[in-house]
């Protein structure tokens, strides 16, 4: 079964806008494990718009499945990250002012860059995952940046579905099998929701988890945050 990892970056967003602790991200954390998540996902930017440096601190203690730190290697950040050793971090090439991830690496054009990251991350202990897009190219050189994982953007697939969902599909199948073939293990995020994932999950193979933000904690409004976490696990079964 894929794992669910909840991205909770929206709530502190909510937090943020008005102060205060309202609503509590740790907290937060913690009842989405106990709902049934599979894992944490934040991603503290640089102007520490929702999750905070601090934040990720405070959060770590308390993860009973597994923590998954997403940002730009900078400095900050992957001092942060060795401090905090999470059990994944996905590194994804937002440059600072970005409001969201919207393209993969050029993982050609910045082997180099990774590879010295990936073993900065490899020797702590910490799994890594390479943010691409979904062409083979960027997959055969994220594997030769000694990547352990790739995370596929899945934003053009989510935006091609409601219109022609087999063409949507149909390079993220190509790109999972590659990755499978270059033995690397496959995750995927971005613009994943209600809608379009149970196509997703039924169709990539060897997908090994998910990270869901945005859609999940906006459903959570009209549904509950238990009830959005099962609603969102019950798609991820094959």
């Amino acid at each position: 079964m894929t794992k669910l990892s909840v991205n909770i970056n929206k709530i502190a967003t909510l937090r943020n806008a008005r102060g205060g602790n309202i609503p509590d991200v740790r907290l937060a954390a913690i009842n989405c494990q106990k709902f049934g998540a599979d894992g944490i996902t934040v991603h503290p930017r640089p102007d520490e718009r929702h999750i905070r440096y601090s934040d990720v601190y405070e959060i770590r203690p308390i993860i009973t499945t597994e923590f998954n730190i997403e940002g730009y290697p900078s400095d900050k950040f992957i001092d942060l990250v060795l401090a905090v050793k999470p059990h994944q971090v996905t590194l994804v090439p937002d440059p600072p002012g970005a409001i969201t991830s919207n393209a993969g690496w050029d993982t050609k054009k910045n082997l180099s860059f990774l590879k010295n990251v990936v073993s900065v991350f490899r020797d702590a202990g910490i799994r890594t995952s390479v943010f691409v897009d979904a062409g083979n190219e960027a997959i055969k050189y994220a594997a030769k940046s000694g990547t352990d994982r790739i995370e596929l953007y899945t934003e053009p697939y989510a935006r091609l579905y409601p219109v022609n969902r087999e063409k949507a599909i149909e390079p993220y199948i190509r790109a999972a099998l590659k990755a499978k073939e270059l033995g690397l293990g496959i995750n995927a995020g971005h613009d994943l929701s209600l809608e379009n994932l149970s196509f997703i999950s039924e169709n990539i193979p060897f997908l090994d988890e998910v990270s869901i933000g945005h859609a999940l904690i906006s459903d959570a409004l009209y549904y509950g945050l238990e009830n959005t976490i099962q609603m969102y696990k019950r798609l991820l079964v094959k």
